[in-house]
């Protein structure tokens, strides 16, 4: 059993992410996936399609992390920089891959496959395909950096074929206590079980619900009895204080 806490990055490439035109729901889909697999999201970025920052930041967050993750900019577009800019990080020549071509070649009917389309086959050399069941187009990684699309169903579609290129250690699970109270309320009784329970991570969550302010616990760990001992502890001050559980 592997005991080390394996922890991961996410970086969001893209500069309408960072003007709110699009809104950011693949960091969810990656954490969740990660999670499952026993890979703790430790640090998320955005960054824009700017080359000196997408180098900085991926050179900084691989040497940090057991895995990094990139989304967006991997597209036909004029913006789409991020493979020449993980060729820099890396100090790699950027190139057509030879099997990208043939796949994407294959995929398109004769003579679609034109010189836009052709800039998605330009990666790091050496890099590793991660194949792409909806719309051809592969992502690719290099050492331990993974690179994706930033369209959020195609990213996910993408992800089955990595399983088994990502060690994990064991799946972290989580378990939540919805509550009619305010966060005051419980602030110290919450600080009191995470002090002696430092094996789990216990967030707390501000909700509004049918006109009502709520506050969500969520307790994670890679161990359900520890888990379970919390949510023990919890829902006894939560009798003693006569807060009203909500289901959510």
């Amino acid at each position: 059993m592997n005991n080390k806490t394996i922890q991961a990055s996410i970086i969001i490439i893209g500069n309408e992410i960072l003007s709110g035109r699009t809104q950011d729901t693949n960091t969810g889909t990656l954490a969740v996936w990660l999670n499952s697999l026993g890979v703790k999201v430790s640090e998320v970025r955005v960054v824009p399609d700017i080359e000196e920052m997408i180098v900085t930041t991926v050179n900084t967050l691989r040497k940090k992390y057991d895995y990094v993750f990139t989304s967006g900019g991997i597209g036909p577009t004029h913006d789409d920089i991020t493979a020449s800019s993980i060729s820099k990080a890396f100090g790699k020549k950027y190139q057509i891959h030879k099997e990208a071509f043939k796949i994407l070649e294959n995929y398109y009917k004769p003579g679609e496959f034109n010189e836009g389309r052709q800039k998605m086959v330009w990666m790091p050399e050496d890099a590793s395909l991660i194949l792409n069941p909806t719309s051809g187009a592969p992502g690719f990684y290099i050492e331990n950096v993974f690179c994706l699309p930033g369209v959020p169903s195609i990213l996910k579609s993408m992800l089955g074929s990595l399983k088994d290129k990502i060690i994990g250690g064991e799946p972290i699970l989580s378990h939540t206590i919805s509550l009619r109270t305010v966060e005051s309320e419980i602030a110290s009784s919450l600080t009191k079980i995470q002090m002696s329970n430092r094996d789990v991570e216990i967030g707390s969550y501000p909700f509004f619900q049918a006109g009502k302010l709520g506050v969500s616990i969520v307790l994670r760990s890679e161990k359900q009895s520890k888990i379970d001992e919390c949510n023990s502890k919890i829902l006894k001050f939560v009798k003693e204080k006569k807060i009203e559980i909500v289901d959510r």
